[in-house]
Parts: structure tokens; C-alpha cells; sequence
């Protein structure tokens, strides 16, 4: 059985803070770093949580993401603010145009954020659910270096190229829908090379571009699409928003993000939508809505599981693998 260690949320943020800073990141992005990967452990989502801030300790280390870099920040016009991370992380650039991005949606119905040159975001719902919890309806969407083949393709073309949503609910934790356009997220498939267990059919192909249920042939290979065509399809979609717009890295030509000292360049694209503007009582007819989907139908709300994992570590605290904790306090300094 796994040792385990309990920590306050505080106290993890406290943790991943200081590892970061003795890996060479500036005190902004070691908070902007800590910060989601806390948020993620706590909403029950431990692959994108702890264990995943190792990589960016490890990213830090090897200079995938340049730790002292400061966002550039411009607004070619009212409602659009552009981000330019400078090789950094992905959060960093968003934390500094957020109270703008709120702000402005609130004021024009509308805003949009663009970034490049940015490290991969991690979990992609942590940057809409941010913006559901200030009441605005949110859509997000990132890539980063190909792994996903595209329709017709048995190379990868495209990354995992994730889309989230989120909407506020009164009352209650915000809708927060975030998935890839793979029929997996790759952290899955490594983790599950790394246990040596066998992933399901349909998830990926080998080097050789045959279908495999071998992670570790997978990684070698290209992940799959979900839905075949239309999923490629929606990563295309994903594609151009993250990468097109914001004049990010192309997935094809984005360095790797597990390896040498390249910052992938991934782009990120966020629009708030003030829905008060549209309907004064948006997020009272969602609590209703919502209700009548779940309590009639049997349907899964995402992100309400999410709040009741958040309510529960809050009480309880962080249960995280030992040799996690281990490896970030005994992080050495670079």
C-alpha cells in the first residue's frame, strides 16, 4: 500500500512555492505554478495535481520554462489583451491579465485572451472555472508539441488539444467541463507506461502507425482522437484558437515539453462572456437547469464533483503519495 502525507492546503502551496523557487523560478511564477497544482490536487484530480508539478519542477531545471521570465502584456483593442509568456509558464501571464479580463468582460459582454511562448497549462479548467468562479462564462483552449494524429493521419499532428467550458451556478460550484480532443490525456498514457499496464483499444497507435494497447508503445507512437474525424476535427478547431490566433507554436512545431531545453511555445486562448448582460438571472436558471438534469435524468454534471472534492480537502487537507512529497521538499536548489 502507497505511504501517504496529509497536508493543509496552505501548507502544500507553501511546499510547491519554495520547490519552485529553489528550481530557479521568480516568486510570481513559483505562487502561479503551486497555485494550480494545488487547486487540481484539491478538486480530485491528482494526475494533474502534485505528482504533475514535478514536471514543472523538472521543466524549471532544464530551462523548458524560463522561471525569471516576466509576461509581456498588450491590448491592440478594448476588449482583446495579448500575452507574450517569454518561455515561461502558461499561469503566470494569465494571473497578471486576469482582473483586466474580468473586468473588461463584465464592462463589454466580452473579452479574450491570447498567449504565446508559454510551457503547457496543465489542467486547462483551472483557467475557465477561475473565471466562473467571478460569475462569467468561460471558454478555454490550448495546444502543445503533436502527439494526437490528426483525421487520415497516423503521425502525430496535433497535441492533446483540450477544451474546457465553464459556467456559474447559484449556489453551487460552477459547471466546469475539460477535455482533450484525445481519447485520453497523454499523462494517463505515461503513467500507465510507467506501471506497465495495458491501455484500452482505441486510445493509441505505435511508432509504425498500427493501433496498440501498449503504453509504452504509445508513447513512442501517436494518441488517437476520440470520436475519430470529429475529435481531430475539434483539435483542428482547438488548433487554431490556441495557436493560430495567438500567434503561437504550431503543435508540429513545438519543441517537446518531457525533454531538452526548448520551451514548447504553446498557445492559449480564454473568452470571458459576462452572462449577466444576456440574462440577469443566468446563473439562477443554471442552478434550476442543472437540478432538473440531475435529479429527472441521472445526468453528471462535471465540476460538482469538483466542488465537493474542493469542500472536503479545505476540511481534511491533501492526501498525497509520500514519494511526492518527498521529491518536492527534498527538491535541490539549482
Amino acid at each position: 500500500m502507497t505511504e501517504t502525507v496529509t497536508l493543509a492546503l496552505s501548507d502544500a502551496a507553501a511546499l510547491c512555492r519554495a520547490a519552485a523557487m529553489r528550481a530557479g523560478a521568480s516568486a510570481a511564477t513559483a505562487r502561479a505554478l503551486a497555485n494550480a497544482s494545488v487547486a487540481a490536487e484539491r478538486d480530485g484530480q491528482p494526475s494533474v495535481g502534485m505528482a504533475h508539478f514535478l514536471d514543472y519542477l523538472e521543466a524549471l531545471k532544464a530551462g523548458r520554462i524560463k522561471g525569471a521570465a516576466e509576461p509581456e502584456l498588450s491590448r491592440p483593442a478594448g476588449a482583446i489583451i495579448l500575452s507574450d509568456a517569454m518561455g515561461g509558464s502558461a499561469h503566470l501571464g494569465f494571473d497578471r491579465a486576469f482582473d483586466d479580463l474580468a473586468q473588461t468582460a463584465q464592462q463589454f459582454g466580452l473579452a479574450a485572451f491570447a498567449q504565446k511562448n508559454a510551457y503547457t497549462c496543465g489542467a486547462l479548467g483551472y483557467f475557465a472555472g477561475r473565471l466562473a468562479e467571478a460569475g462569467l462564462v468561460a471558454l478555454a483552449a490550448t495546444n502543445g508539441p503533436a502527439l494526437l494524429a490528426g483525421s487520415g493521419s497516423t503521425r502525430p499532428v496535433f497535441c492533446t488539444n483540450p477544451l474546457a467550458f465553464a459556467a456559474p451556478i447559484a449556489g453551487s460550484a460552477p459547471l466546469v467541463i475539460d477535455q482533450a480532443s484525445s481519447a485520453t490525456a497523454f499523462v494517463n498514457i505515461r503513467k500507465a507506461a510507467a506501471e506497465g499496464r495495458a491501455i484500452p483499444e482505441g486510445w493509441a497507435l505505435d511508432a509504425d502507425g498500427h493501433p496498440t494497447t501498449d503504453a509504452k508503445a504509445a508513447v513512442k507512437g501517436a494518441l488517437l482522437a476520440f470520436g475519430g474525424a470529429r475529435g481531430a476535427n475539434i483539435a483542428l478547431m482547438v488548433e487554431v484558437l490556441a495557436a493560430g490566433l495567438g500567434n503561437a507554436n504550431w503543435s508540429l512545431d513545438a519543441p517537446s515539453f518531457t525533454s531538452g531545453a526548448q520551451n514548447p511555445g504553446s498557445g492559449l486562448f480564454v473568452l470571458a462572456i459576462e452572462p449577466k448582460l444576456f440574462d440577469p438571472d443566468f446563473s439562477e436558471r443554471m442552478a434550476g437547469q442543472v437540478k432538473r438534469l440531475a435529479g429527472d435524468y441521472g445526468i453528471h454534471i462535471p465540476g460538482i464533483a469538483k466542488g465537493t472534492a474542493r469542500e472536503q480537502s479545505q476540511k481534511q487537507g491533501l492526501i498525497i503519495a509520500r514519494n511526492v512529497y518527498e521529491r518536492i521538499a527534498n527538491w535541490p536548489a539549482r
